[in-house]
């Protein structure tokens, strides 16, 4: 099983897919990575040699934002809305959708699991 960037990613599965096993690593950026290091799409990881994995480790430690760096600096961005006090930020404090869905109707997954309001009822 291969390590990149503290992650143990699959080794039965092509490169690309197996890549984007990492927070932070999608679709282009892992066909990116593969392309920078020479390595062909249709081989799987366990097929990749120490070197390649190495190399692979190398190249996303120097040019990519992943795994609990990125996680880290999302969080510091939330804080940072929240701390100005700015309408995304109350949005976040208040744990409601912040790009404008509408909250009428919808929105549970936001604010959580229906709560009953006494008194309702006939």
């Amino acid at each position: 099983m291969a390590r990149i960037a503290g992650v143990n990613i699959p080794t039965n599965k092509r490169v690309v897919i197996a890549l984007q096993y990492i927070h932070g690593i999608g679709k282009k950026f892992a066909q990116e990575i593969i392309e920078k290091n020479n390595i062909d799409a249709a081989r799987r990881v366990n097929e990749l040699s120490d070197s390649e994995v190495l190399s692979i480790r190398e190249t996303i430690d120097r040019d990519y934002m992943v795994e609990g760096d990125l996680r880290r600096d999302t969080a510091m961005n939330i804080k940072r809305l929240m701390d100005l006090g700015c309408y995304r930020g109350l949005r976040h404090r208040r744990g409601l959708p912040v790009r404008g869905q509408r909250t009428h109707t919808n929105a549970r997954t936001r604010k959580g699991p229906a709560k009953p309001i006494a008194g309702k009822k006939k």
